[in-house]
């Protein structure tokens, strides 16, 4: 395979890969009457349904970034498609409400290795940076697409199919992922990562949480309940935090000079948004 092909194939495989995870953001939303009339969660439940996965995908991604550099983002990136697919079929035919959550958590989790290993792999693939730029921005432009596209994806399967196919159509693009993947994907990592500084782990995780959840209880319900700015306070002192250990430890979990990259900055907005 010659580099202008094997670099597009990257491209392809690794936009593939992050569009999905993104329209599961908002494509749940369509299903939820559907699964609540066969699982009838309680209300509290239906809320652990719709954002576990949000939460889970936004507060890991920061530290999938560091596993990729660590064991090799092709590595992680077909590992985090092969489980997307397997948990997309058990969210699909969960029947349980308590099932479906758990499910849901680990669509999180899997979702959260794609983007970073695409970013890393995307930059690996076009060496020349206008090019690099180009690329990345693209990616993060119609990866951001998807999100919209979730509902409409999500509305056309309800109208033929029972609510577990808004999941169960991950499976077969996963599984492109992983053939192609397999195929096309250099492998990319830290030639030198040292190890994982455990410390800004939880760190990185408790402020992309407790901001994200600040925010969207906001937009739900005003900025009149205590728990919003609590939460806030807590992110933004937790992600203080992390920016400060970053700068100091010899092993960051993460560069934070590739914010400086607008492309790179970009790109990290899509899923905590």
């Amino acid at each position: 395979m010659n580099t202008s092909a094997r670099k597009w194939g990257t491209f392809a495989v690794c936009l593939l890969g992050a569009l999905v995870p993104n329209i599961d953001l908002t494509a749940l939303n369509q299903a939820i009457p559907h699964l609540s009339a066969d699982l009838d969660p309680s209300a509290t439940q239906i809320l652990w349904i719709a954002d576990v996965y949000g939460f889970t995908l936004a507060g890991l991604l920061i530290t999938m970034g560091g596993i990729g550099d660590r064991i090799g983002h092709r590595r992680l990136l077909l590992i985090g498609a092969a489980v997307f697919a397997a948990a997309s079929a058990v969210t699909a035919y969960a029947p349980s409400a308590e099932l479906l959550i758990a499910a849901r958590a680990l669509l999180g989790v899997a979702g959260a290795t794609l983007m970073p290993s695409g970013l890393s792999l995307i930059r690996r693939a076009f060496p020349e940076p206008k090019e690099r730029t180009a690329a990345i921005g693209a990616f993060s432009g119609v990866a951001g697409l998807a999100v919209g596209l979730g509902p409409v994806l999500a509305g056309a399967l309800l109208d033929h199919f029972w609510w577990g196919s808004v999941f169960m159509i991950n499976v077969p693009i996963m599984a492109v992922v992983l053939v192609a993947g397999a195929i096309v994907l250099p492998e990319s990592r830290n030639p030198a990562p040292g190890r994982l500084d455990l410390p800004s782990v939880p760190l990185s995780v408790l402020g992309v949480l407790g901001v994200v959840y600040a925010i969207k209880e906001a937009a739900a319900h005003g900025l009149d309940e205590t728990r919003i700015y609590l939460s806030l306070a807590v992110g933004l002192a937790a992600l203080a935090a992390f920016v400060v250990r970053q700068g100091r430890v010899a092993e960051p979990l993460i560069d934070l000079r590739l914010f400086r990259r607008a492309a790179f900055a970009g790109s990290c907005r899509l899923y905590p948004s």
